[in-house]
């Protein structure tokens, strides 16, 4: 028999945990390790390891505002972390939606983190090819990103089996 979701979000909010720590962990090495600004080539024209601060969202954006938009970011992860958690505990037992969400929700934690303990966010894989730099981004950003991906996935499974 299939779990509720109240019964089930305790895995969901353990798998955000460990993308929480992943990130964590791996922002405070690079930054032992490295200068700002500084790279170091992993894989030679097309993945480097460097540190960067980011101030503002994806792509930078907002990054140049005025201070405001360090507290915009933190309530409005705040916010998006409570929401999730919510979705979490009504539908924690669709497997491949709660796990989307605990990837969003671990990432979006990770990246509150940094704001409120750094005042910017920590990104350091860089990935490049010829002439064109992708942004530099973290385990966070990879996590909102694969479960970004993997809500489209699992709508777009809804959808066919509702055909």
């Amino acid at each position: 028999m299939a779990r509720s979701g109240g019964a089930a979000i305790g895995k969901w909010l353990g798998i955000a945990a460990l993308v929480v720590a992943l990130d964590q962990a791996t922002k405070f090495a690079i930054e032992r390790a490295f200068s700002y600004g500084e790279r170091l080539a992993v894989v030679p024209g097309l993945f480097d390891l460097t540190l960067v601060y980011n101030r503002g969202a994806a792509f930078s954006f907002l990054a140049n505002a005025a201070g405001w938009q360090r507290w915009f970011f933190i309530a409005l992860g705040a916010l998006a972390a409570a929401f999730i958690v919510w979705l979490l505990a009504r539908h924690g037992s669709q497997r491949l939606f709660a796990f989307a969400l605990a990837l969003i929700l671990g990432g979006a934690i990770g990246n509150v983190v940094d704001r409120i303990a750094r005042g910017h966010v920590v990104d350091f894989v860089l990935l490049h090819w010829q002439r064109f730099h992708w942004p530099a981004f973290n385990v966070a950003d990879s996590a909102i990103t694969v479960g970004a991906v993997l809500l489209v996935v699992d709508e777009l499974r809804r959808v066919r089996r509702h055909r």
